[in-house]
């Protein structure tokens, strides 16, 4: 039997993951060398030299910003996330973002914590003072979402439930998010339409080049009066020089984030939490479990589940060898491959082809064992990124 797979692990990963990677079969650790792939939180890949063995890398979570996902592709790597694994964690904190800024509990609290506890008058301090933290409730209130993915949905759901108006806008919305959302939930055509039928705004959107400063000094004009604004999707999906302006003027009530940070840190309206969105047990366990799952699949099968740069690619094995490319997606490139196999008298069982903008990604499983220099001449093909010849083991 080949050696054991190995799998550098950079962050604290849930022993409930790491379970998944059965011992016989994986090693993981924090010092390993030629790792066949990296499980990874929070620590930024940017500045690492990521090493040449490395065949796939795993995010425990959603976002992949601390990942080199180009360079990755360009080698023919796939980064897989764990998106929805952490959504009800998310989706709660949201709730209490709204409920935190709707009655005014930041304040409230700061004000109990500095009540000197030996004041013989403390319950009348306490009865004057709390007029100056009365709030409102959410009931009857309308709850503009931004991008309804499964977190989306979730705080949608949840927020028709707390008796609130749901107004939703998502130009990219998949299929089965549809069929997760609420039928109350009403359809904004645009950014600057929900904004200004909302008291609420949450955003829950990806940060890429399209929503970065989505919510700016333009898009903050539509902004209903006294809304409040809760950004826990990433930190640069709001222009936050253009919040505090928004909250200077009165056109924001509040501003509610997950994200601190100089500009907007000890500033009045503002509510900024220490990045908690994931940071629940169950949440740390879900997203380790998922993504673990996905990293066994692609190293001993080469199956692509949730991927942020490849193709999803899933196929059942019929036989006990098969080939993985990853690709330029490019003319020809099929009949390139089938042809360097052909030539070897290697039969073709089954194949599986998906393309994902410009990447590529093929499962071909063979009738019999395939040669080193088979692989090394499929290798060779221009645009091809990389080759991985998968014997099942046993």
């Amino acid at each position: 039997m080949s050696r054991p797979y190995r799998v550098l692990v950079l962050n604290q990963i849930s022993t409930a993951g790491l379970e998944r990677l059965p011992a016989d079969l994986y090693e993981t650790g924090k010092d390993l060398a030629e790792p066949d792939a990296v499980l990874v939180r929070s620590a930024d890949m940017h500045a690492m030299t990521i090493p040449a063995s490395v065949r796939a890398i795993g995010r425990a979570g959603a976002g992949t910003n601390n990942i080199p996902v180009k360079a990755m592709s360009e080698r023919g790597v796939p980064v897989f996330n764990a998106p929805g694994a952490n959504a009800n964690a998310v989706k709660e904190l949201v709730l209490a973002g709204m409920l935190m800024a709707a009655r005014n509990l930041p304040a409230a609290l700061r004000f109990v914590d500095g009540l000197d506890p030996e004041t013989p008058d403390m319950d009348k301090l306490v009865e004057d003072g709390k007029k100056a933290f009365a709030g409102f409730e959410l009931a009857g209130h309308t709850l503009g979402v931004i991008g309804l993915g499964k977190i989306g949905c979730l705080v949608a759901d949840a927020a028709i439930r707390l008796g609130m108006e749901v107004i939703g806008h998502d130009p990219e919305i998949t299929v089965d998010a549809a069929w997760s959302l609420p039928s109350q939930v009403r359809r904004a055509n645009s950014v600057a339409e929900l904004l200004r039928a909302s008291h609420f705004v949450s955003l829950h959107v990806p940060l890429v080049p399209a929503t970065r400063h989505l919510i700016g000094a333009q898009a903050l004009e539509h902004t209903r009066q006294g809304a409040v604004l809760l950004n826990f999707s990433r930190e640069g999906v709001v222009d936050e020089t253009a919040a505090l302006a928004a909250l200077d003027s009165g056109r924001l009530r509040q501003y509610v984030c997950d994200f601190p940070g100089p500009i907007i840190n000890g500033r009045r309206h503002v509510i900024a939490l220490p990045h908690l969105g994931a940071s629940t047990r169950e949440a740390e366990e879900n997203c380790a479990v998922m993504v673990a799952d996905q990293l066994r699949d692609y190293l001993e099968n080469g199956n692509v589940r949730h991927s942020v740069n490849f193709p999803d690619a899933v196929s059942p094995r019929e036989s006990g060898y098969r080939l993985a490319i990853a690709n330029a997606n490019v003319p020809n490139m099929l009949g390139q491959i089938s042809t360097a196999m052909a030539s070897a008298g290697l039969n073709i069982h089954n194949m599986l082809n998906r393309s994902r903008g410009e990447m590529a990604y093929t499962l071909v499983d063979v009738d019999s064992a395939v040669p080193d220099v088979v692989v090394s001449s499929i290798a060779a093909i221009q645009g091809v990124l990389s080759v991985r010849y998968l014997p099942a083991r046993g």
